[in-house]
């Protein structure tokens, strides 16, 4: 069973996306800003890592950012969750080392699928 960390805000979101992903067979561990999600991947990495951009005490660049610079979380697929789409907001989190960028409001489903494929990517 994958573990997915969840890096939300929104306790709504971060709820319904730890359920569509659990009804998809998948371990959550989900976690409401930045540091904890720094925390938790450093003591228990992931496979896959779902951040939303805007957080308080610290953004999903900024976690992207140290979660590529980690010994353990480099090479973990990262997608980034957020409202902002415009193209400089995408170049940004590419160049942070996002994996995959999912614009809110989006389908759980889809998110599923998008999860399963970076997943399976990954186990080559």
């Amino acid at each position: 069973m994958s573990t997915i960390l969840l890096v939300e805000d929104d306790p709504d979101i971060r709820h319904l996306v730890s359920y569509k992903l659990g009804q998809g067979g998948l371990d959550v561990i989900a976690v409401a800003d930045g540091v904890a999600a720094l925390r938790e991947a450093r003591a228990h990495p992931p496979d896959l890592v779902l951040l939303d951009v805007r957080m308080p005490r610290m953004s999903g660049i900024e976690v992207c950012r140290e979660l590529r610079a980690g010994p353990l979380t480099a090479k973990v697929p990262i997608i980034m969750l957020t409202a902002r789409s415009r193209p400089q907001d995408l170049e940004q989190g590419y160049a942070a080392g996002a994996t995959d960028y999912v614009v809110k409001p989006f389908s759980p489903r889809a998110l599923l699928l998008r999860v399963e494929a970076a997943l399976a990517r990954v186990a080559g």
